[in-house]
């Protein structure tokens, strides 16, 4: 009885101490785990439908899609502490899962891309155009991992994550 009581304090002693090893490592690992993760559903709101009898001539994609990135100017104002705020907070909703905490492409996603996602930090991205980045964001990069998100994320929800990527200078 002394045997089988001594064996079963040192099982639970030694999965106490995995456990423990467990959650310690877990809690320092670099990249964030997936039920970190927020969960996005653009897709569940209702459609607004255009009222009969009018049709719309200005505004939307179409405005952006077929035009130079270097001739589109940013509607926002990117200097505004509520604007960086704003797009801090869109940015870990729609990008850091593959863009990572500190902007370098470790995300709990682009980990597993070869190759990673791009250092938003870097000179590379820094030096862009705020209209060329606006492009790769909503419609993809040819080539790359940049998926297009222009059915995802709101136009003016896309220029508050590119003020915010700006604002965080080159690394």
């Amino acid at each position: 009885m002394k045997r089988k009581l001594m064996l079963v304090a040192l099982l639970v002693l030694v999965a106490a101490g995995g456990w423990k090893l467990f959650t310690t490592y877990d809690n320092r690992f670099p990249f964030g785990r997936m039920w970190e993760t927020p969960g996005v559903r653009p897709h569940e709101e209702s459609i607004a439908f255009t009222p009969p009898g009018r049709v719309p001539w200005d505004g939307g994609e179409a405005e952006y899609r077929f035009v130079p990135g270097e001739s589109i100017i940013s509607p926002v104002n990117a200097h505004g502490p509520q604007v960086t705020d704003n797009g801090s907070e869109l940015y870990k909703t729609y990008c850091m899962q593959c863009h990572g905490r500190n902007h370098d492409g470790n995300g709990t996603v682009g980990q597993s891309f070869a190759p990673l996602p791009g250092d938003l930090r870097s000179a590379r991205i820094q030096s862009l155009a705020d209209g060329v980045i606006f492009q790769e964001v909503s419609y993809g990069i040819p080539g790359g991992r940049q998926p297009a998100l222009a059915t995802t994320i709101s136009i003016s929800d896309r220029w508050l994550v590119i003020a915010y990527v700006k604002s965080l200078g080159v690394r």
